[in-house]
This record gives C-alpha cells, sequence and structure tokens, in this order.
C-alpha cells in the first residue's frame, strides 16, 4: 500500500495544514495563501505514477514521482503572470493526488505535459529546462512549453506564455521524463503573434539514445508534427532553431508536445 500526503507550508517550514491518506489523497486549506508558502506533495514509495491536481482552477497532470516528495512553491508577483488570474486565489482551495489507473498509464499520450513544473524540479516529471529564458521572465520560462496551453497569438501575460529565446542562436530546450518512454511523435506550436514574431525554418531534435531528427516548420499558429521512427528515451532536446528571413527577431514556442507510452 502507498501513502500519500499533502502539506501547506508556510516560508520557515511550519506545517500549516496536512492530509495523508493510502493511494489517493485530499486537503482542503481554507486560508489565503502567502508568499513563501509550498505545497508539499509526499509519497511513501518513489517511482510512482501519479494524477495531482495542485491547484483546482489548473487541470490534472499525469506526473512521475521519481523521489518521495515534491515541493511546489505557489507563485506570487512576478511568477504568478504565466497563470490564470483565478489561480492560486481566494480563501479556500482543494488539492487532490492520487495514483494512477493502469490504463491512465498504458495509454498513449503526451508524455511531455506537466501543468505543474517549475524550475526548481528534481522530482515531478516531465521537466523542462532551457539554457535561456528571455530576461528571466516567468511569461518566457521553458515550463510554458509544456503546461498544456496552446493559445499562441499574442505573447507575454497569461494565457500567451511561451518560451522565449531572447534572440540566442543557440538557444535550447530540453524535456525530462524521469524514466524511459516510448515516443514515435512530436508536435510543436509556434507562437504565432505576428508580424511581432518571427518562426523557425529548421529545427533539430535530439534525444537521449544519440539520435536526431531534423525537421523543417512552415509560419502558422497551427500545430505542427513530426514524426518519428519509436525510440526507447528519458529525454529530448529542440536546438539549431533556424530563423526565417522574416524582419522580426522573435521566434518562440508555445507547445513541445511528445507522444508515447511508458516503456
Amino acid at each position: 500500500m502507498i501513502n500519500l500526503s499533502l502539506e501547506i507550508q508556510n516560508a520557515d517550514g511550519a506545517v500549516l495544514e496536512t492530509r495523508t491518506d493510502s493511494e489517493q489523497v485530499y486537503l482542503v486549506y481554507k486560508q489565503a495563501y502567502e508568499p513563501g508558502n509550498v505545497i508539499v506533495l509526499k509519497s511513501s514509495q518513489a517511482n510512482v505514477h501519479l494524477v495531482i491536481q495542485l491547484e483546482d482552477s489548473m487541470n490534472p497532470a499525469f506526473i512521475y514521482l521519481k523521489g518521495e516528495e515534491y515541493r511546489y512553491i505557489i507563485p506570487f508577483g512576478e511568477k504568478r503572470v504565466s497563470y490564470s488570474p483565478k489561480s492560486f486565489t481566494g480563501d479556500i482551495h482543494v488539492l487532490t493526488a492520487r495514483l494512477a489507473t493502469v490504463e491512465e498509464t498504458s495509454a498513449y499520450k503526451n508524455v511531455a505535459k506537466n501543468e505543474y513544473d517549475q524550475h526548481a524540479n528534481e522530482t515531478c516529471f516531465p521537466h523542462a529546462s532551457a539554457n535561456v529564458e528571455t530576461r528571466g521572465e516567468a511569461v518566457f520560462a521553458a515550463r510554458n512549453a509544456i503546461n498544456g496551453n496552446a493559445a499562441n497569438d499574442s505573447h507575454g501575460e497569461w494565457p500567451y506564455e511561451s518560451w522565449g529565446i531572447n534572440q540566442r542562436e543557440d538557444a535550447a530546450i530540453s524535456i525530462d521524463f524521469g524514466r524511459t518512454v516510448i515516443v514515435d511523435k512530436v508536435v510543436l506550436t509556434l507562437r504565432a503573434d505576428f508580424p511581432h514574431d518571427n518562426y523557425w525554418e529548421n529545427v533539430t531534435l535530439t534525444f537521449s539514445d544519440g539520435s536526431s531528427h531534423q525537421a523543417s516548420l512552415i509560419k502558422t499558429h497551427k500545430p505542427q508534427t513530426i514524426l518519428l521512427e519509436s525510440r526507447a528515451i528519458d529525454h529530448v532536446t529542440l536546438s539549431e532553431l533556424v530563423k526565417s528571413s522574416d524582419p522580426s527577431p522573435f521566434p518562440a514556442l508555445t507547445q513541445f508536445e511528445v507522444f508515447g507510452r511508458e516503456a
């Protein structure tokens, strides 16, 4: 039996509310969040597939908990603008976590999606990271590309958060799955705030098995599908981003989806 727990801690680590149960846990927190508050997800066993919903205005997420604890820092200030204005507000919050079902775990799906990813994340996968994020701003963070939000006809605050590259020619974004997955398709949704935005004509996907795949893209707001030979990997990097000749210096990525199954 696997026990799961959810806690709200303050900036000093004091537990403000906690709930523990076997296989599925709910926590109702009847106070307004304050800066420094942290949601702590714990499992009595590492390396488990879970479905979590740490904020009731956000979607549940299928995640792989590689460790026994994940600390999710509740965003405030500038960090908040890449989330819905409804998120983390008010004085009552419902949080849930449960073991994923066999059907959920075995299903073919976007194995890159994780609404609850953050920079300081070493246990809750998938996790996105990049060698650049425009001006270090939350609205241009790597995590935005795996949060499931594909609105892309503008840029900046939610719902138009994206991964921004600050005009770096060597920009690269990686997704770490935390375990081996078998993938056969990547779907890229470019930010399409034209003519403010540019776009990439060519990109390269590099996989943890040592293979790579080059793909051509077009100027469109639609998702673009890249079909692959099936391969078992634990991470993928998107790099060698070749910008078009359009005058704008601002290409950006709205969503980075990777489809496959658990190995």
